[in-house]
């Protein structure tokens, strides 16, 4: 318990460190990129960068689905089955990136038509686009072992590696992009540093791993002896697209049904909400191993303080990320990229409210994750039919509103109510009913807050907030009460951050005084 704790934590440190650093980064970076390289070709990239996500749903899910086997070998010390496993996982990876890879050329015959008019021109298309092609299919080839490293929680590590690579690369970028505006040069140091990261991050395998023998051709042959890999991969394997078309082809549906350049303007949006679910993946990833451990010892009371501990966290969070959406992000984009790449107030609501319903559901999804339970196939269909149709009838006329109404809709009801359902009735096997009567104090309180920070945003920040220096004097006076209020709200009123800040006693004992014993 206490080394799972220590992992889990030093986890979240080190990606916590890195997320500041990349946070910073990607704003500057972000606008000097639009100021020196141009939005068309900022909007280019994020439509082929979404054009690899999709080929990269040939993935299959076996990632999630091979992680699951690791946990018990790996708490029982057993090398000799996690290198069966990572054999298995090796095989099949390096299979994956051929298929990537033949699909991604397959798929550029196509360009002519879909990016014949830009002023980058074609080569230019090409070229990025086989670089980056490039770069996931070796990261497939070469970098399946940072799922090894996953799920024996020490994922700081690969935080530490890749992070750092990325940074570096956003600064060589970025000195050559103010001096030099090439296009081509950005896309080439990209390409170099995905090489670099990959044989630093294998050097250190074989330091941290000295024992991992890995043979594909016995990874083929394994496979045989594991027919739960690839029943749980097709199981597996939808739920990867239905993610895919709601959660990451956002950039792509907006070039295709309103434009290139309005690529651009959506991405000023994403890129702080990405940073933002950055930040809560750092915990979640953190811990995800470390809840898969925890299942796999098998004490229910444990399990269900755990669930109502990481419930309180994530409702905290949530807190931090969307307070702070509502409050700063529309001025934030007029102050930093200028006031001629604002969207509406109703797509910023819509685009706050999916982020709310994607991340909610991450301590059940967790769970389920955990026990194993992707046999709910059909809420996937469900929400990729529910998911197209209404985006196709409604994105020609309403643009990313219909977009965002489409990702809203399809998820809204098997997120919300199903999968927590699911969760308790075959995994936790309890009823449903003791989820909601523990949730319910969870959204009233939220929703109040939240009704406060659209208050405030609307009287205070956006009337007084024309330069970054005024935003961060109102932010402060406004975001900093709103959120402690909040948890000691939370504090006050749930038993699940009553476990989480008892891991604290000193500051367990302060806040039962200041708060409990006065309540």
């Amino acid at each position: 318990m206490g080394e799972r704790v220590h992992r889990s934590i030093m986890n979240i440190k080190v990606g916590m460190i890195f997320y500041v650093l990349s946070l910073f980064l990607a704003f500057f970076s972000r606008k000097i990129f639009l100021d020196c390289l141009g939005a068309e070709f900022i909007g280019l990239t994020g439509m082929l960068m979404n054009i690899m996500s999709f080929l990269s749903v040939a993935e299959l899910g076996i990632g999630t689905s091979i992680i699951y086997f690791l946990y018990k070998p790996l708490q029982e010390n057993n090398h000799e089955k996690v290198n069966e496993v990572i054999s298995m996982l090796a095989f099949l990876y390096r299979c994956i990136g051929l298929i990537i890879g033949s699909c991604g050329i397959i798929v550029s015959l196509f360009f002519p038509w879909w990016f014949g008019e830009l002023t980058t021109g074609l080569p230019l298309v090409y070229f990025a686009f086989y670089s980056f092609l490039a770069s996931s299919v070796a990261g497939y080839i070469f970098n399946y072992k940072q799922l090894l490293v996953s799920a024996n929680q020490k994922q700081y590590l690969v935080s530490a590696y890749f992070q750092t690579i990325t940074i570096v690369q956003s600064l060589v970028q970025i000195v050559l992009a103010y001096y030099y505006r090439n296009l081509w040069l950005w896309v080439v140091v990209g390409l170099v540093f995905t090489i670099i990261g990959i044989i630093i991050f294998n050097l250190r395998i074989r330091q941290i791993y000295p024992w991992l023998d890995i043979n594909i051709s016995r990874g083929r042959i394994m496979l045989k002896q594991y027919p739960e890999v690839l029943r749980k991969t097709r199981q597996v394997f939808i739920q990867k697209i239905k993610n895919f078309i709601l959660y990451r082809c956002d950039e792509m549906l907006v070039g295709i049904f309103v434009s290139v350049t309005q690529v651009a303007f959506y991405g000023n949006y994403t890129i702080i909400t990405n940073k933002l679910n950055f930040l809560v993946n750092i915990l979640s990833d953190g811990m995800n191993a470390g809840v898969g451990n925890l299942v796999a010892e098998g004490n229910d009371n444990n399990t269900m303080k755990v669930f109502w501990e990481l419930t309180a966290v994530r409702f905290l969070i949530l807190g931090i990320v969307i307070f702070a959406l509502l409050l700063f992000m529309q001025p934030f984009v007029c102050c930093w990229f200028g006031s001629q790449y604002r969207l509406s107030d109703t797509i910023v609501y819509l685009l706050i409210f999916n982020i709310f319903i994607f991340l909610s559901r991450g301590v059940v999804e967790t769970f389920i994750s955990a026990h194993g339970l992707f046999s709910d196939v059909w809420t996937a269909w469900a929400e990729l039919i529910l998911n197209l149709g209404i985006t196709l009838a409604l994105a020609p006329s309403m643009g990313i509103i219909g977009i965002l109404l489409g990702k809203i809709i399809s998820v809204f009801f098997i997120s919300m109510f199903w999968k927590p359902y699911f969760l308790f009735s075959k995994g936790l096997h309890k009823s449903v009913g003791i989820y909601w009567r523990g949730m319910s104090t969870y959204y009233l309180l939220f929703a109040l807050y939240v009704a406060a920070a659209i208050w405030l945003s609307h009287t205070l920040i956006e009337s007084h907030s024309s330069t970054l220096l005024s935003l961060f004097a109102y932010g402060t006076i406004t975001y900093v009460p709103i959120l402690a209020l909040y948890f000691l709200t939370l504090f006050t009123l749930t038993r699940g951050m009553q476990y989480f800040v008892a891991r604290k006693p000193k500051v367990y004992k302060l806040l039962k005084v200041l708060v409990i014993n006065n309540h």
